[in-house]
């Protein structure tokens, strides 16, 4: 149950992060927008991990998982700022949300078992993703421009997945305080300090909302990402991977963009595994 709770708090934070990218996009550069967001996601979490101290079982072993978790998690957050720069959420979202599934198949792949059950319910919910992740205007104007999104959410999905499936090892070795520290370590020692160097840093005023708000929901959901993975790598990603789904709703709620049947039938079976999922594991 609990890698079922962090999961869904992942989901509902990295939904936010995908709508403020997407505005954001509209004002400033990729490179920026990062650089911005993880420096108020490092202001927030360093006092947290040095509160913690250092864990007793960081080692050479822990410190490659924590390299490589904030190095996936930068690379796959820069190909989907650029992704939804050039192309629409209702595009990218989908894609990016395999991410979940990649990092389930990795956890699967390294040895942790799921009954059936539980893995039928997984099977939905990926599918269910994707259902209401689909554009509306698949077939019209967004072809135009779908190729080079795809490719950049591809890659951000990817490397989101074998992210998540690291930090569920951090999470798991060092706790979630560390677990949350990386990418923001990563992300302002190799983005906003040489940003800052050579004054290519641009912030303009009406970003800044958009930043603190992305810099805040990454904080808060890799967090919750990292609780859950605590309890179950598999589970925890890929209802954390609903972030496209919740994307959805959220701008038909808030910028009235349309949702097509085929949305709503998503979301219906993502509910359906997400009960299902509960029940089996409660």
């Amino acid at each position: 149950m609990l890698a079922i709770l962090g999961g869904l708090g992942a989901a509902v934070c990295w939904a936010t992060t995908t709508l403020v990218a997407s505005r954001a996009g509209r004002l400033i550069d990729p490179l920026s927008l990062l650089a911005s967001v993880m420096t108020v996601g490092l202001v927030l979490s360093a006092p947290v991990a040095v509160a913690a101290g250092v864990p007793d079982a960081l080692d050479a072993s822990a410190a490659g998982w924590l390299a490589l978790s904030g190095a996936c998690n930068i690379a796959g957050l820069l190909c989907a700022y650029e992704a939804l720069r050039v192309g629409k959420v209702g595009l990218v979202a989908p894609i990016t949300s395999t991410e979940g599934a990649v990092a389930a198949v990795i956890a699967v792949v390294a040895g942790e078992s799921l009954s059936p059950g539980a893995g039928l319910s997984l099977g939905a919910i990926a599918l269910g993703v994707l259902l209401a992740a689909i554009p509306p205007d698949a077939e019209a104007d967004v072809r135009r421009s779908h190729g080079r999104a795809a490719v950049l959410a591809g890659g951000a999905a990817l490397s989101f997945g074998l992210g998540l499936y690291s930090t569920g090892h951090v999470g798991q070795e060092l706790g979630v305080a560390w677990a949350v520290l990386p990418p923001r370590v990563v992300g302002v020692a190799v983005i906003a300090i040489p940003l800052l160097v050579l004054r290519r840093w641009h912030l303009p005023r009406a970003a800044v909302k958009f930043a603190l708000l992305g810099g805040v929901a990454e904080v808060v959901g890799f967090a919750s990402y990292a609780y859950g993975a605590r309890h179950g790598v598999a589970v925890a990603a890929v209802l954390a991977s609903q972030f496209a789904a919740i994307a959805a709703v959220a701008g038909f709620l808030l910028f009235r963009e349309r949702i097509a049947p085929i949305q709503v039938a998503g979301v219906v079976t993502i509910v359906a595994g997400v009960s299902l999922l509960s029940a089996l594991t409660a």
